[in-house]
């Protein structure tokens, strides 16, 4: 089996994670870390065993060996990360939210099909056994015609103003952090909306701290979504159909099964998709048969739903008067 070397630029969080589930991953290996502290790459290394550790994210293209690139900074990062990666002729797996914008994104996905290199969301959800469950019922009709979705997120954060969460020039606020994920399951299950509307509630800093969603579509279904960093709420996700009813199970954006209740029957089915690991290494596996087959971006995940997610990510933004530093 070849081995896939993988690098993580940016050892922080979810990076921890992400290098955690690589082990679960059939013939992946971290290969390299990256990260403004020479210290900081040598000891994530020592951890996750990589062979590679270097002080700057440009020392990164130096290594040899690299098969394809973890993109784990702050949201206002990604971009040029990203870029520098693209360019440099890594494939890459850029951390959800994609970018800033959708005009940041823009740019990504025109550098990585002129330079034909591989780029896809890590958009971790997408790849969970659970999903792919989802899809197949509502596709083929067993609730019905859907016609309301709900979702939600939220957990309480401590107010720290200069922290990723809050910062206005990290991209902080609620909706690119985890606002992001109810947007992603309604555009999977229902596509793009006609009309969106959105209101929020402003932290200390400006970004916000709770921002509602309502979303309507040409066929009929509407979407009732919501994200908080003020508050835990139920990480739940409800399709609404003419036939019942499906949930996915446990958080929704690492769901662990669905269950469908149909109008009339007492007994609701349940569908059970246990994933060993923390989730992460779906994803890392996915891109990792995409390298195999030469493909430059994800037929599961194609950079054009990235592109329409920031487009909407923007919207909801322009709706509730948020802008980051530099736009």
């Amino acid at each position: 089996m070849r081995t896939f070397n993988w690098a993580i630029l940016g050892p922080g969080r979810i990076a921890r994670k992400f290098a955690a589930d690589l082990a679960h991953v059939p013939g992946a290996k971290l290969h390299a870390v990256a990260s403004r502290s020479l210290a900081k790459a040598e000891a994530f290394a020592a951890e996750f065993g990589a062979s590679h550790a270097v002080g700057s994210y440009e020392e990164l293209l130096a290594v040899p060996g690299i098969d394809a690139v973890y993109v784990a900074t702050p949201h206002s990062e990604h971009h040029a990360h990203t870029l520098l990666c693209l360019r440099g002729g890594l494939p890459v797996l850029c951390e959800k939210a994609f970018a800033q914008n959708a005009g940041q994104a823009q740019e990504m996905v025109r550098v990585a099909q002129e330079q034909g290199v591989f780029l896809m969301e890590a958009f971790w959800t997408r790849f969970f056994p659970a999903i792919a469950q989802a899809l197949e019922l509502v596709q083929s009709g067993v609730i019905g015609e859907v016609k309301h979705l709900v979702a939600d997120f939220g957990f309480a954060a401590p107010f720290e103003p200069e922290g990723r969460l809050f910062n206005p020039a990290l991209a902080g606020g609620s909706l690119l952090d985890i606002g992001v994920y109810p947007l992603f399951i309604s555009q999977l299950f229902l596509g793009a909306p006609a009309a969106v509307r959105a209101v929020s509630t402003p932290t200390g800093t400006g970004v916000d701290a709770n921002c509602a969603m309502a979303l309507a579509y040409a066929s009929g279904a509407t979407a009732t979504l919501f994200s908080t960093i003020a508050a835990t709420t139920d990480n739940r996700c409800v399709l609404y159909g003419t036939k019942g009813q499906l949930q996915l199970l446990g958080r929704f954006h690492a769901p662990t099964g669905v269950r469908v209740q149909l109008l009339g029957e007492a007994e609701a089915q349940e569908f059970p998709a246990p994933t060993a690991g923390g989730g992460y290494q779906h994803e890392a596996a996915h891109v990792q048969q995409c390298l195999a087959q030469g493909l430059r971006e994800s037929p599961l995940l194609p950079l054009a739903f990235s592109l329409a997610l920031m487009e909407l990510l923007d919207a909801v933004r322009r709706e509730i008067g948020l802008r980051y530093p530099g736009e």
